[in-house]
Parts: structure tokens; sequence; C-alpha cells
């Protein structure tokens, strides 16, 4: 299976220290999948205004149409997930997404803004009609040192336990059709 790692922000680190460590706990679960971590800062993006597509934007939707399953890594900006994780979100088919495993990680200055995952992200996945593990993983500037290392034991355990499922969602994936019956 294809698994992208989405690192939906432009600045900082610690979305992406999440992501490797992430990355690591599922190769320690099933050496096979085919692990790719996507850095939006990367790439060169534009706004979905119906202009043509650049060669990065269309390169981004393609490794979302090709991957199996998906980790969505998002900071808290100002009580919202990134602009850029929005307007990526926008420039994908509704069916993209649809019947693949995605779990959620997420980082913010202050406790309260796990219930953005909760209040827009998890909304957006459920519109791709994508199948979202129950137990995302919030984490606090408090969880890392000054090198962006995760240093709090009870993340690495909520981590260990969301690659758990995530793993598990994708075996049971493997045999669900990704082409619906309806047209909607």
């Amino acid at each position: 299976m294809k698994i992208l790692l989405v690192d939906g922000t432009m600045f900082g680190r610690k979305t992406g220290a999440i992501l490797e460590q992430v990355e690591q706990y599922i190769k320690e679960l099933d050496a096979s999948f085919k692990l790719e971590i996507m850095h939006f800062s990367q790439y060169k993006h534009q706004i979905v205004d119906g202009s043509p597509l650049n060669d990065d934007m269309k390169e981004m939707i393609q490794k979302f149409e090709e991957a199996d399953a998906y980790i969505i890594a998002t900071p808290i900006f100002q009580a919202s997930i990134p602009g850029v994780l929005k307007n990526a979100f926008d420039f994908l088919h509704p069916k993209t997404m649809r019947y693949k495993p995605v779990s959620i990680v997420a980082n913010g200055g202050t406790y309260q803004h796990h219930l953005v995952v909760e209040n827009q992200l998890k909304p957006i996945l459920d519109y791709f009609r994508a199948l979202v593990t129950p137990n995302y993983v919030y984490t606090h500037t408090s969880h890392f040192d000054a090198d962006n290392n995760i240093v709090d034991e009870d993340v690495h355990n909520r981590l260990r336990e969301l690659a758990r499922v995530f793993v598990q969602y994708c075996e049971m994936s493997k045999t669900l059709p990704k082409e619906p019956i309806d047209q909607h």
C-alpha cells in the first residue's frame, strides 16, 4: 500500500517531526507499506482560482490520487488549520480519498486547539468519505525539546496506538472497492 504522510504547513518543524515518528511506528508494524512524506513547504502552491495548475500542484494532486491511505499532519494557527492545507483539499476531486484510511496528527500552542481537529478537519475528511481512524493525536509545544524531538512518553504511546489502528484500517480497506455504486 502507498501511504502518503502529509505535512500540511509551510512553516515550522514540529508537524514534520510528528510525521517522522509516526512513519517509524508504521514501519515497525508493517514494513511492506510504501511510505512517503510530502512536505507542503517543498511545493509552489497556488490558490484555487480556476487558473491552469502549475507543475507542483499537478504533482501534489497526483500523489493524493495515487495514495491508498494518508496521515494528515497539521499545526493549528489562529484556532484553524492552515489555509494551505484547506487549499490543497480544494484541489482534490471529491472521490480522491473515498474509502481510504486517514489518521490525523496535529500540534498547537494551547491545549484547547485540539478541538480544531474535531470541528474543522474531521468534517472535511468526512466530506471526502475517508475512513478516518477514531484516535487522532494532538501535541502541544511542551511535548517537544528545542530540537523538535518528542520528549513526552505519553505522546509516543498515543502515536504508537495511532499507527497500530491505522495499519488495521489499511488492512481492512484492502478488499473494499474504491469505486462506489452510487454516482454521488
